[in-house]
């Protein structure tokens, strides 16, 4: 990447035939310049004012789009560069043929997230606030779309800075006693011990939400598994509060994984209604098979379902077999014909349903959250979670934190406290990107869409 160069990019969702406005987005040192030759307007440019007017072709004078200009100078804007906002209307040709014109006159297509690691770059955000920009862009649910609103308002930050800045504090203490050990007076181990106990501390909170962030950005898969005709099909209709899934008396009827997206205390689940599983003789039905099996082995939670007035046979043992070291709930359906019979004896946890009525649905969701949780608080709780990358940057800070403690006590020379509290700055450094390398932060924003 070179800052120097201007860069464009169209920084909206493009649909065929929806969306009623599309933006094509300019930033940098010829921003300006560019959004002149090709638009058309009566009014003044002025920072943070929209314009009114016709975007043209700079040589034949073809009128390409009506539209609203939006400038906002440097450094007022999201990567402190000059910004351009050719605010088009939606669709494809519109916007693209605006983008062929930017890059036509000098720009060139912005990389996947180049325009928030400017503003990275330029002071504008830190590593956290940037992470939490995608976030915020890729959540899928309320509870989601708030703990990546808290990483944007730096509240991670603050903790992360507060905890580096004690452990700078630390080291210029250790290192003072190194280099003027006649001047100053000994150093007060119980305290240094006492700062970094409560650093840790602080780590450790931060650290407990890394399961939960990873819940509320990735979600859940869970796959409804069974014998035909057990009523997965109406399990996962009841449960979407749609018909999802065709539902009849006739076994076999699913012939493929039916996918369904739900939210259940602000965690995005992925529900898979898969094939009936059976000796199939038709090719088709026998492929689906296939596919249910894939899926019941990829799935974080299975619901193995077994139809009450048929009870548990042979074949509930051997599909038992297959998913009993994954996390597992037992869905008893249609308890209203009859009382199982044949259970088998398990920790798991046993939910009964009469999917057909919607009944059941509630004790279902608990049992999943239960199994997710194991009783911690739920996702809707959460104001701020970590991802894995800060987590694993987080744990290495921890870790070097730890055997600081460990040669103070061991009584051991100050020369290697600081090799551990140079790690721990370090890693802390990496968690906002005051310690980062290029190819880290190619790695990080290259998981950004291009507009963003």
């Amino acid at each position: 990447m070179i800052q120097g160069e201007t860069i464009a990019a169209i920084a909206t969702a493009i649909v065929p035939q929806q969306g009623s406005v599309g933006i094509v987005r300019l930033s940098g040192a010829s921003a300006i310049t560019i959004g002149q030759k090709l638009f058309q307007s009566s009014g003044q440019w002025e920072s943070h004012r929209i314009l009114y007017g016709y975007i043209h072709h700079p040589n034949t004078q073809q009128t390409v789009d009506e539209a609203l200009l939006l400038f906002m100078q440097s450094p007022r804007s999201y990567t402190r560069e000059d910004v351009v906002e050719f605010h088009c209307h939606g669709g494809i040709m519109a916007v693209q043929q605006v983008l062929q014109l930017c890059i036509a006159q000098g720009a060139r297509l912005a990389e996947p997230g180049e325009f928030t690691l400017r503003a990275f770059l330029n002071g504008r955000l830190d590593l956290t606030q940037a992470e939490g920009i995608a976030d915020l862009v890729g959540a899928q649910s309320p509870q989601a779309a708030q703990a990546a609103l808290a990483g944007i308002q730096g509240k991670l930050t603050d903790v992360i800075r507060h905890c580096r800045s004690h452990c700078l504090d630390v080291l210029a203490e250790v290192e003072a006693r190194i280099d003027f050990a006649d001047d100053l007076p000994p150093l007060n181990e119980n305290a240094v011990k006492q700062k970094l106990e409560s650093i840790l501390a602080d780590l450790d909170q931060i650290l407990a939400t890394a399961h939960q962030g990873e819940l509320l950005r990735t979600g859940l898969k869970v796959a409804i598994v069974g014998q035909p005709n057990v009523g997965k099909s109406s399990l996962l209709n009841a449960w979407s509060r749609c018909d999802r899934a065709i539902v009849t008396d006739l076994p076999g009827t699913t012939r493929d994984v039916v996918e369904s997206q739900l939210v259940v205390a602000g965690i995005p689940i992925q529900v898979l209604d898969t094939a009936g599983i059976r000796n199939a003789t038709d090719q088709v039905e026998q492929l689906g098979i296939e596919r249910s099996q894939t899926a019941a082995q990829s799935a974080d939670v299975v619901l193995l379902t077994v139809d009450s007035a048929v009870g548990w046979t042979e074949t509930e043992t051997l599909l038992y077999k297959d998913i009993k070291h994954k996390p597992h709930i037992l869905v008893v359906n249609k308890v209203d014909l009859g009382t199982p019979m044949g259970l088998p004896i398990t920790d798991a946890p046993i939910v009964h349903t009469v999917a057909a009525e919607g009944k059941g649905i509630d004790a279902l969701e608990q049992a999943i959250l239960t199994i997710v949780h194991a009783g911690n608080v739920h996702a809707a709780n959460i104001d701020l979670a970590i991802n894995q990358r800060q987590a694993a940057a987080l744990t290495r800070a921890q870790r070097s934190l730890k055997q600081v403690h460990a040669t103070i006590e061991a009584a051991l020379p100050l020369d290697f406290w600081t090799i551990d509290l140079r790690d721990a700055i370090r890693a802390l450094g990496e968690v906002t990107g005051e310690e980062m390398t290029e190819s880290m932060l190619d790695e990080i924003f290259s998981r950004f869409c291009i507009g963003k």
